[in-house]
């Protein structure tokens, strides 16, 4: 039997990518795992349109990794991990790299999914790659937008042919 976990970054206080990933969790089984910054963002933190901001000056570096509150997840144990995110200047945030660089994911499989006001995936994979070089990341990742359904992720997920 596959073992599944799906781990999150959720940046606002709406929790929009959280509710997608909790909602991902149920509908298949996995267990849920939240990626923490060591310091939460605030709103001013998060204000794409101030160049001063923290998350546009992260995103400016592409070697910037935000250090996370701990690196408990027992990785070593799962066969697939879903990683979500919310999608800042058209790819993950940093954090997500951060995630992903503090595990080994040998041999595991990684499926990207995102959710957006107004980007799409843009570089998103392959901006996520280079932290993962030993994982298989499967698709290109998808948008999960809008109201999600237990039975519309439950059918995502059998169509990828993981489980």
């Amino acid at each position: 039997m596959t073992k599944i976990l799906v781990a999150y970054f959720s940046a606002s206080s709406g929790g929009v990518t959280r509710k997608v990933a909790e909602t991902l969790a149920n509908a298949i089984g996995a267990d849920l795992y939240e990626v923490k910054p060591q310091e939460a963002y605030s709103e001013a933190d998060l204000n794409w349109r101030d160049k001063s901001s923290r998350s546009s000056v992260e995103m400016a570096d592409k070697s910037f990794r935000p250090p996370i509150t701990d690196q408990d997840a027992n990785i070593s144990v799962y066969d697939v991990v879903f990683v979500g995110f919310p999608i800042w200047w058209h790819i993950a945030p940093t954090v997500i790299n951060t995630f992903l660089e503090s595990y080994d994911f040998a041999g595991k499989t990684i499926v990207p999914f995102a959710t957006s006001g107004s980007s799409g995936m843009g570089e998103t994979v392959a901006n996520l790659k280079v932290s993962v070089s030993a994982a298989t990341i499967i698709t290109e990742g998808k948008l999960l937008n809008g109201q999600q359904t237990k039975e519309s992720l439950a059918a995502w997920v059998n169509g990828l042919g993981l489980v």
